[in-house]
């Protein structure tokens, strides 16, 4: 479909909540969002684009066609949207992780003795799954050491097969396995008791089973069963050490998170901290390969989603710094996915207020850790190619300005900036010639004129064009530009950078007037305000050398006698002018006749020094 078919189409969508898929012209599904009114969410990716960021406007650039689905609520659009992404994992969604790094605990259901393992993705294969968890080695070791809390094998014997056939191994020693592997060992029943002790702390629900064990521990001490009392008593404390010791297994015990969100130049990070009755258990911190274009909102919305829906554990309580948008959408689906009641809420004071500003720390440092200087530099000028319409980030840029003493001394420099940085040796300066009056959109069309002439006559100090072009100046000095790059049958985008009333970069300006903001992003504003200065202090500097010059050679002028041809003569035999003013009067009168040499030597000593 054009571009004015799928306006069309979105304009007829109806003011309902629902859910859209935009699909490429393959077929596959790149994005899937929710929306209260389909047709305003919908139809505003294809009217305003020069106002979409980056990452937007190259989606749109691959829409082929989109399919929506209509839903009675804002909840249902929420839990329809985050079933579809996780079927389709579309590429322009915000996505947590991929599969390779997030693995799952497996419990073999249907086994006679089921085991714990660790697996990379859940299977519709009929066993239990818990999860996802953070790292690999993080949940082997939870694994280890719930089955350790509760003395279930770890071993690689199987059951009922190798019972009784070998002796028990080492950790029936340490008290690590009640040796499930002896005849007289506690039984397949206790077996599957314990693992489902096992299975209830890997949901979250590890206090609500430390109470139930008490209960057992005293019932047991009242029938006088004291050996059976105090195997329970040791559980119910490896069971309370591990639910505030083991990072992964903290993940899905605590009853407040804190999630502190940060917006790096090129992605975004989290950070969340785990507590439990206001004490830390432990904290996870990682970055997202979402852009830092994406709304704030939206981003926290999609990361609570993916991080606790696929658990199946969250806590009572999540600290934001700002609600999503669909907070109430969301907390509706955490609850219903949980088991139990949970609430978004933002802290104001206090205790969670400061480990706020903790977990947005550690997200900042981490997220600062790992993005290396040429990802921000890329970024940035990604984010620049965007507002020029470019498809990537500009490689080479030129940038242009004129100084001038009235209609003395015009000059103009260029400056080169390759990759973000300065790129001296291609710096260029420029005499312009055709004027007698100040006049600085004539002299930029001049100057860029000769610059893009050499270019086309082949001359490698003026290649190659840049990939975009940047004047000390707003729409009219960019309209100069434009026309001189149309005369010369050349294309290359063109923008003027803006200064406000205190000499500032303000903002870039296109040819036909449209302002486009900067301050928004603060790598670009810098980026633009370095390439802006250091074009003017090139151009002042080169004015200031040859008015300074011409000063000079000036007062070699009015001297009775010394017409152009004699002074370029005197230059030329002294070098210097400063060097002609020093000269003594037999060293005049070698180079000019005896009466001009007089006149010469009076002028910069006096009649009484003859």
């Amino acid at each position: 479909m054009t571009k004015d078919e799928l306006r069309e189409k979105a304009n007829d969508l109806p003011l309902a909540p629902g859910v859209y898929l935009m699909m490429d012209s393959g077929g596959q599904v790149i994005y899937v969002g929710k929306a209260k009114k389909l047709k305003n969410r919908v139809s505003q990716y294809f009217q305003d684009t020069a106002s979409h960021n980056s990452k937007t406007k190259m989606m749109v650039s691959q829409v082929d066609r989109f399919d929506t689905i209509l839903v009675r609520s804002e909840f249902e659009a929420l839990v329809l949207e985050n079933s579809l992404i996780k079927r389709h994992m579309p590429r322009f969604n915000i996505l947590l992780k991929d599969d390779k790094g997030y693995p799952f605990v497996r419990l073999d259901k249907g086994a006679a003795y089921p085991r714990f393992s660790l697996v990379s993705r859940a299977e519709e294969d009929g066993a239990r799954y818990f999860g996802p968890f953070g790292g690999r080695r993080e949940t082997r070791l939870a694994i280890e050491a719930v089955c350790g809390a509760l003395k279930l094998p770890t071993c690689s014997r199987k059951f009922p097969r190798d019972i009784g056939k070998e002796r028990p191994c080492l950790n029936l020693h340490i008290g690590k396995c009640d040796g499930f592997c002896r005849p007289e060992g506690p039984g397949q029943a206790e077996y599957q008791r314990r693992t489902e002790q096992a299975a209830r702390i890997f949901s979250g629900h590890y206090r609500a089973l430390t109470r139930e064990m008490e209960q057992e521990m005293a019932q047991a001490a009242e029938e006088l069963d004291f050996e059976r009392a105090a195997a329970l008593r040791d559980r119910i404390r490896a069971v309370s050490v591990l639910g505030k010791t083991q990072g992964v297994i903290a993940g899905v015990c605590a009853d407040t998170d804190v999630w502190g969100l940060y917006r790096g130049q090129v992605r975004w990070g989290f950070g969340v901290l785990h507590l439990e009755e206001g004490n830390l258990l432990g904290r996870e911190v990682k970055v997202l390969s979402a852009g830092a274009e994406e709304d704030e909102g939206e981003t926290l919305s999609a990361v609570l989603r993916q991080y606790y829906a696929g658990r199946g554990a969250a806590p009572k309580e999540i600290c934001v710094a700002a609600l999503p948008e669909d907070a109430e959408a969301l907390e509706e689906l955490l609850s219903r996915d949980c088991g139990h009641r949970v609430r978004l809420r933002v802290p104001q004071r206090g205790q969670r207020a400061e480990l706020l500003r903790m977990a947005q720390s550690n997200a900042r440092e981490e997220t600062e850790r790992i993005t290396s200087e040429a990802e921000r530099v890329s970024k940035t000028l990604e984010q620049l190619g965007a507002l020029a319409g470019l498809s990537a980030g500009p490689h080479r840029i030129e940038a242009y300005d004129i100084s001038n003493t009235g209609s003395a001394d015009m000059v103009a420099s260029m400056v080169v900036f390759q990759d973000g940085r300065p790129l001296k040796r291609d710096y260029r300066k420029f005499q312009v010639k055709t004027l007698d009056h100040p006049d600085d959109y004539g002299a930029m069309e001049e100057i860029l004129g000769r610059r893009l002439q050499r270019y086309l006559d082949g001359d490698e100090k003026f290649s190659p064009l840049p990939d975009l072009i940047l004047m000390d100046g707003g729409q009219q000095h960019a309209a100069v530009a434009e026309r001189a790059l149309a005369e010369k049958a050349l294309s290359v985008p063109v923008l003027g950078m803006v200064k406000d009333d205190r000499h500032r970069t303000r903002a870039l300006m296109t040819a036909r007037g449209q302002e486009l903001g900067i301050q928004q992003s603060p790598p670009l504003f810098a980026l633009v305000g370095q390439v802006q200065e250091e074009v003017h202090r090139f151009a002042i500097t080169y004015h200031r050398k040859k008015h300074s010059r011409s000063a000079i050679r000036s007062r070699l002028e009015g001297i009775p006698g010394l017409g152009e041809v004699r002074r370029k003569k005197l230059l030329q035999q002294f070098g210097t002018v400063k060097a002609v003013m020093q000269a003594e009067l037999p060293e005049l009168e070698a180079a000019l006749p005896k009466a001009v040499a007089l006149a010469v030597y009076e002028r910069f000593h006096g009649a009484e020094d003859k």
